[in-house]
């Protein structure tokens, strides 16, 4: 599903990835984890052609990531996102919607559903709880029906309550693809079945059995 080769970025004549290869296949929950710093929201820019590379690859879903096809398989949830304060959450959804064409009534409702927010669809969002608006942002995203979803620090500054939900939602999500990034390893556990460690520019990918092995052993 993603497939990276050599992967170098540099900021500021630093390399903050260093000849990165990783490979994420169709229906794995991969945790990208790494110390703060250690370039985890420079890789998700990365693939997401936002940031340019000094040299290497990033295929999605065999697509060339510089190329457009690839965005209707792809749905991203930044850390930071914005929404609209005076509009419901059904009206936030909806204006987000149909920004990409005609409008499914149907699938809103159904996302809603998914994050557990329908009966209070009629609130303004201004009024949602930290909680209630990471879930309808999972929302927006879901409501693409992507294959492969990207999320970066989708459980940051919540509550244990809403890290909860937040991990239950995307539990409960058949058929897709997950890499997102995380400093919970808590939550790692409970959601992924791999995990990429970022440590000076490079990235060692272990299966998550593997991952709390090293970790014992000090090997992280």
């Amino acid at each position: 599903m993603i497939e990276v080769t050599g992967l170098t970025v540099s900021y500021r004549n630093n390399k903050v990835l260093d000849d990165v290869d990783l490979v994420i296949h169709k229906g794995e929950r991969c945790a990208l984890v790494g110390r703060n710093g250690a370039g985890k929201s420079t890789l998700i820019h990365s693939l997401l052609n936002l940031l340019p590379a000094v040299r290497g690859t990033v295929y999605i879903d065999g697509i060339d990531h510089r190329r457009h096809e690839w965005k209707k398989k792809v749905a991203y949830l930044p850390e930071k996102f914005q929404l609209y304060p005076q509009l419901t959450g059904e009206e936030n959804v909806r204006f987000f919607a149909s920004l990409h064409g005609v409008v499914d009534e149907q699938r809103i409702e159904d996302v809603l559903h998914t994050v557990r927010l329908w009966e209070a669809r009629h609130m303004k969002s201004k009024q949602y709880s930290k909680g209630m608006l990471q879930r309808l942002g999972l929302a927006i995203m879901l409501y693409y029906d992507a294959d492969l979803l990207i999320l970066d620090e989708p459980t940051s500054g919540l509550d244990p309550l809403g890290r909860a939900e937040v991990l239950m939602i995307l539990r409960s999500l058949p058929n897709k693809t997950i890499l997102l990034s995380s400093h919970h390893i808590d939550e790692v556990r409970q959601l992924c079945t791999h995990v990429a460690y970022l440590e000076n520019g490079k990235i060692t990918k272990y299966r998550i059995e593997e991952f709390e092995l090293s970790a014992l052993m000090g090997g992280e």
